[in-house]
């Protein structure tokens, strides 16, 4: 590949990301009415952990939550087919993927992801779960864009296998 065709590649890789962010903006915007944005200075100091150790963790939830989004949309289309058939609901595995992701929101301190978890807990209407899903989503790649943006890449490829 020339280095014409590579920065073409990097061209649109880089608009993909800035749509991608563009959009979890203002859904996360439009839910929070303001703009938040992490600081991991308050990890650092309440963890005693350096910054770089922190950006890590950040970049490790942000793929566990793009994995944890997948799961969960599974898991609503299931509720949702067996809602048609009449069965009784089990919202079971949705509240312990949102707890587990809920204590790694708390210990490094990333408020927005920690609000729409909290939600995610105690939903059990299936619209507003899938909702608080999109929302959790757009929380983590405006956390880390270019993480986000290769995850879900990664897991569209792996999709499609």
């Amino acid at each position: 590949m020339n280095s014409n065709n590579l920065t073409q590649v990097d061209k649109q890789k880089n608009e993909e990301i800035h749509n991608l962010l563009k959009n979890a903006q203002h859904l996360c915007c439009d839910f929070f009415n303001d703009r938040y944005d992490y600081c991991d200075q308050e990890a650092v100091e309440e963890l005693g952990l350096e910054s770089e150790l922190i950006d890590q963790l950040v970049e490790d939830y942000v793929i566990q939550v793009i994995k944890s989004t997948e799961l969960f949309r599974e898991y609503i289309e299931k509720l949702k087919q067996e809602q048609k058939e009449n069965k009784t609901l089990d919202f079971t595995p949705l509240r312990e993927l949102a707890h587990k992701n809920l204590g790694v929101a708390r210990n490094l301190r990333i408020k927005d992801s920690e609000e729409i978890l909290l939600k995610l807990m105690k939903q059990d209407n299936l619209e507003e779960f899938a909702h608080y899903v999109d929302i959790l989503e757009a929380c983590v790649i405006r956390l880390k864009p270019s993480i986000a943006y290769s995850s879900l890449k990664l897991l569209k490829i792996k999709k499609s296998l």
